[in-house]
């Protein structure tokens, strides 16, 4: 089955619905996972809900931000960036070319990632024994994906994503349309976080790998990469 090659999804939406904020993908929860990856002979191809351009997170672009594990340097990489000019649309994949499939954050995927196609695209992912994996905002994408049983692929399971406490001091408590927490909760899933807000912390369960917030994109590359080369 192994392709050596990985799924990623970002997100098409650049702004929230309800207040006048710019959003998009966290680009150090792409560049961290897509280095690690690559670095460890993963193949990768990015691709989104609709297809097409992705716009970036301001805030994921701030100084401080840009500098942490070589951001800064994919954003200055003309080549790299061009890849989120025209990504390809999640739908039009297939399963079978791909061993993991991992969901980006930023803001923007609350209102892409629920659809009911990238959903049953994730099903088949994990129901064919594929690591499915997502971090921050990204299991936003778990949240609509019903298995053949019926249930959420979610239910039992343990998991993490960005908190309602992270939510809250990164001042975007009334932006969200939901509490992606509580809403993983609600799905029965086991939810975990880490000691202090911020910190970074991963939660594995059998296939799937997920991350709390951005400092979590390098953990979650490393436990993907882990399950697909086992030592």
């Amino acid at each position: 089955m192994a392709t050596n090659k990985i799924l990623i999804i970002v997100t098409n939406v650049g702004e929230y619905e309800k207040v006048g904020y710019r959003t998009g993908l966290w680009l150090g929860e792409l560049t961290h996972f897509y280095d690690y990856v690559t670095d460890h002979g993963f193949e990768v191809d990015i691709a989104s809900p609709a297809g097409g351009y992705v716009p970036i997170d301001p805030e994921s672009l701030a100084h401080e931000v840009l500098g942490e594990l070589g951001t800064d340097t994919r954003y200055h990489d003309r080549e790299f960036m061009d890849l989120l000019e025209n990504t390809k649309k999640a739908t039009d994949l297939d399963v079978e070319d791909y061993d993991a499939i991992y969901f980006t954050g930023g803001h923007g995927v609350m209102f892409d990632f629920r659809g009911d196609d990238l959903g049953a695209l994730t099903a088949r992912f994990y129901e064919s024994d594929r690591v499915v994996s997502a971090v921050c905002h990204g299991p936003a994408g778990l949240l609509n994906v019903p298995l053949s049983t019926g249930d959420p692929l979610v239910k039992d399971r343990n998991v993490t994503g960005f908190s309602w406490p992270e939510e809250e001091a990164a001042q975007r408590a009334d932006a969200v349309p939901f509490s992606l927490q509580d809403e993983l909760k609600k799905l029965g899933a086991n939810y975990r976080i880490a000691d202090q807000p911020f910190d970074a912390h991963v939660v594995e369960d059998g296939l799937l790998v997920t991350g709390q917030n951005p400092g979590s994109a390098r953990a979650a590359a490393e436990a993907v990469v882990a399950k697909l080369q086992p030592h």
